[in-house]
């Protein structure tokens, strides 16, 4: 095949990386590939602890999709083994342990998902089981050999975890050497991943270099904020879009993230190119074009990718139908609960729209409090709870309900 221009390339590969350690080494990569009309290898690996892929995800799936239409060859390597250890980036704590029933349940729907994004003829699907669970123990120990606990140590979550004097399990140490023994049995030339998991990627490096490979290049990308804008999105806390989800939740969870992720959203999840995304942020910065308007195409976008030109319009159709018309604000805070039944004065108080029960049940008598617009009128109704509603109180006290 005909690869495109280092420059090209180049561009491309750039487009929302945060690093590429180091680069001239990716330049001689890139010039050797095109010399020799072989593709490299990418590489980004993929822990199924839950059983779906969400935006945050998509981040990297999305440059594995650049490196494709460059016409390199991508690899993907689902840690149906690393799952078990858990990864210890940004964690104050030691993972609990899933069993291999419960990782390859998960990685079902992570391999039909991967294809909603990447060009299906040409990317290789790898289990790192396939490697480790024939491991014999003393190739384990020589793997553990190349590294040493003191290196390990300088791990910022480690460090913190060692000077607290929190718990760290000896298995925890062997996340980023599994990692990194997985890009010695592919022969990866470029591993992805998160800002956070540069070290693990680094330690990649390292090990190649010790089973005689030339070391990958790391390039890391940024981590994609959730709905709340304060937190990394994630199935666990809740402020995530998973991309399976239907057309008219992924559109309303579009329209309920702070203004100020608009742009990192467009640039980092959506296939948008590069002077529509310049047009964008002027756009966000002109005081006479409301941001919301752009978060609507935003979620327009977003649903077209996974389900289709129409979906993204009716989404839109009807969110209007049932949120616009009905004045509530663009930004609606949102409430967590661990039950999905509860009194109706008692949700009141605890979501902090009335300050005591009695305060409650005078608002309810009054018809100042709905349900997704349903009005409440008896104040010692118990609620059936389900994700995403809306408690209205008063005139303008609104709350998501969030399970």
């Amino acid at each position: 095949m005909t690869f495109p221009s280092l420059n090209e390339q180049m561009d491309l590969i750039k487009r929302a990386a945060v690093e590429i350690l180091p680069e001239n080494e990716l330049v001689k990569k890139i010039e050797r590939s095109i010399k020799k009309n072989k593709p490299l290898i990418i590489k980004q690996g993929f822990d199924p602890t839950a059983p779906d892929i969400h935006l945050g995800h998509t981040v990297g799936i999305r440059k594995l999709r650049h490196f494709q239409e460059l016409g390199h060859q991508v690899v993907v390597i689902i840690g149906d083994y690393t799952a078990m250890v858990g990864d210890p980036s940004e964690k104050n704590s030691t993972r609990p342990r899933l069993s291999h029933e419960q990782v390859m349940a998960h990685a079902k729907t992570y391999q039909n998902q991967f294809f909603k994004i990447l060009d299906k003829n040409k990317t290789q699907i790898r289990f790192n089981g396939e490697w480790f669970a024939k491991m014999p123990f003393d190739q384990v120990m020589g793997l553990a050999a190349k590294f040493t606990v003191a290196r390990m140590l300088e791990r910022d979550d480690f460090a913190k975890r060692y000077k607290s004097q929190l718990p760290i399990s000896v298995h925890e140490f062997f996340y980023p050497l599994m990692q990194g023994y997985d890009s010695v049995m592919i022969k990866s030339d470029v591993e992805l991943g998160a800002t956070e998991q540069k070290f693990n990627l680094v330690i990649g490096r390292q090990i190649q270099k010790e089973y005689g490979q030339e070391p990958q290049i790391v390039l890391t990308l940024p981590v994609l904020e959730g709905l709340d804008g304060k937190q990394r999105m994630s199935k666990s806390i809740g402020n995530y879009i998973g991309i399976d989800e239907p057309p008219k939740e992924i559109y309303g969870k579009t329209m309920s993230i702070p203004d100020a992720l608009i742009f990192p959203y467009f640039e980092l999840i959506t296939d948008v190119d590069a002077s529509e995304l310049n047009k964008i942020k002027l756009d966000l910065q002109n005081a006479e074009i409301n941001p919301r308007d752009i978060k609507k195409y935003l979620g327009r976008t977003i649903v077209r990718m996974y389900h289709g030109d129409n979906a993204g319009v009716s989404a839109e159709k009807e969110f209007e139908n049932i949120f616009i018309k009905k004045d509530l604000p663009d930004e609606i805070p949102e409430v967590k609960l661990t039950v999905d039944k509860m009194r109706i004065d008692e949700l009141i108080v605890y979501t902090k729209t009335a300050e005591s029960k009695g305060q409650a049940k005078r608002l309810v008598q009054g018809g100042a409090v709905s349900i997704s617009g349903e009005k409440v009128s008896d104040p010692f109704k118990e609620i059936s709870i389900e994700n995403g509603q809306i408690l209205k109180v008063g005139k303008r006290k609104f709350v998501k309900l969030m399970l």
